[in-house]
């Protein structure tokens, strides 16, 4: 499986899109990563709750990049297409948002990695999830 995805990536007829898909993830992440430090480090929120607001932050952050460049075919132009892929994508993502803070848990708690490192492990382990589920729904309905 991971062989096919490495291949589709480099060679594929998603290639492009699915780079792109990353390209916006991996600027989110970094956005996600210093929201995240930000929330807890100067605002005293609690981890758990600081990964939610700042996931959250970015769904909608990277749903507006993704519907202009990675899925620039597909796009969502009218209001009402852009707002059915955002409660779209929120579901999706939202979906997402347990295997991330899960991760995000196990490692702190169990393993006692930084939580900003395990954020990022959570964001890496969600993200062929959400790229599935965001191509194949959130830019096909």
């Amino acid at each position: 499986m991971l062989r096919r995805f490495l291949r589709a990536v480099l060679v594929g007829p998603e290639a492009p899109q699915i780079r792109r898909f990353f390209a916006v993830g991996a600027v989110a992440a970094g956005f996600q990563t210093a929201l995240l430090g930000t929330l807890v480090e100067w605002g005293n929120v609690q981890y758990l709750v600081a990964a939610i607001l700042s996931i959250e932050t970015t769904i909608i952050l990277q749903y507006g990049v993704n519907n202009r460049w990675t899925f620039y075919d597909s796009r969502h132009d009218s209001w009402r297409e852009y707002g059915r892929g955002l409660l779209r994508t929120n579901i999706v993502r939202g979906s997402a948002i347990p295997i991330q803070v899960g991760v995000l848990y196990a490692l702190v708690s169990a393993a006692a990695i930084p939580y900003l490192v395990a954020n990022g492990v959570g964001i890496v382990v969600s993200g062929v999830y959400r790229y599935v589920l965001d191509s194949r729904w959130t830019w096909q309905g």
